[in-house]
């Protein structure tokens, strides 16, 4: 096992040297210039559009520029904001507890929700709950986050007063309106993914359903409930945790706009504004912490099938 994670971490240093490199050069081709936002705008003196562009390090080859943010990424330092005057990693630390709290309840949402559904809908194929599960299914891998959020907001906020419709209240603060505050936005991120993981359930307990393995069970007189629960069940949500891993990855990045919906001053919002105002080392730390999360993710999954199938540690 222990030979098998350290392939994966091997593995994983040219893929982020790859991910930090795209996300440096690709932010660099954004339009638009910090430097001249910095002097003033269009009407800025030339002197100082290049005296600050100098300071910034905006004058030296992409290579040199991104060998020196690299070097101090490395250690931790995401660079200083142009224009908010704080370091980035200081920005993110100070934002990123409201994101991460959307992505956990997100993803525990889509699990308490597809979970059960999909093993319904396994256990009873061609029947009614299977036939509901997959159009209710259907209809939540259809519908954005967004729209639903807003109808959420609509219903739950602004007609019943059961939730608050914007704000967010630190756990510390107080646990009850921390949760209070969440738990439509938590409802708004988890239903397409709920949508999506029944679905992959559904299909993946069909199939080893159908096993020799499991026809044999049955044969030998093994109660339903162990078959499905002991042997099937454990095989059938070895593909699930691909879909668990990027479903968290895929709401962390995604709770941009949820956060704008719900007014949570998250990691959205903080990059909205850089984007706005061309503030780069922002774009990029925010960038890079989210393809660093996806490939963490990506290699916690891995680890985890090796540890389900041994067979995969062999490969």
């Amino acid at each position: 096992m222990g030979s098998f994670i350290a392939r994966r971490l091997l593995a994983m240093v040219p893929l982020l040297l790859i991910i930090t490199f795209a996300v440096y050069g690709f932010v660099l081709i954004v339009p638009g210039d910090p430097a001249r936002t910095l002097a003033g705008g269009f009407k800025a003196n030339p002197a100082d559009v290049a005296r600050i562009r100098h300071q910034l390090h905006l004058d030296q080859p992409l290579l040199n520029q991104y060998w020196r943010w690299l070097t101090h990424a490395v250690r931790g330092d995401l660079g200083q904001s142009i224009f908010q005057h704080e370091s980035v990693a200081h920005g993110i630390a100070s934002r990123i507890t409201p994101t991460v709290s959307l992505a956990l309840g997100g993803l525990i949402v889509s699990v308490l929700i597809g979970l059960p559904l999909g093993i319904l809908a396994g256990t009873r194929p061609a029947t009614v709950a299977d036939r509901s599960t997959t159009a209710a299914s259907s209809l939540g891998i259809a519908v954005p986050d967004f729209f639903v959020a807003i109808i959420l907001v609509v219903v739950f906020a602004v007609k019943l007063h059961w939730f608050p419709d914007i704000g967010y209240v630190k756990f510390s603060t107080s646990p009850w309106q921390w949760v209070k505050h969440l738990i439509l936005p938590w409802i708004a991120l988890g239903l397409g993914g709920a949508a999506v993981l029944a679905r992959q359930v559904r299909g993946a307990l069909i199939d080893t359903l159908d096993q020799d393995y499991v026809r044999t069970a049955r044969a030998m007189g093994v109660r339903e409930r162990r078959v499905i629960w002991q042997l099937a069940l454990k095989n059938a949500l070895t593909p699930a945790l691909t879909i668990l891993g990027i479903q968290f990855a895929y709401t962390l990045g995604g709770t941009l706009i949820i956060e704008q919906i719900f007014s949570i001053q998250g990691l959205g919002s903080y990059v909205l504004g850089a984007i706005d105002s061309k503030d780069l080392p922002i774009v990029q730390g925010v960038v890079l912490l989210t393809a660093v999360v996806f490939v963490l993710v990506n290699l916690v999954v891995d680890i985890l099938y090796g540890v389900l199938n041994p067979k995969v540690r062999v490969s």
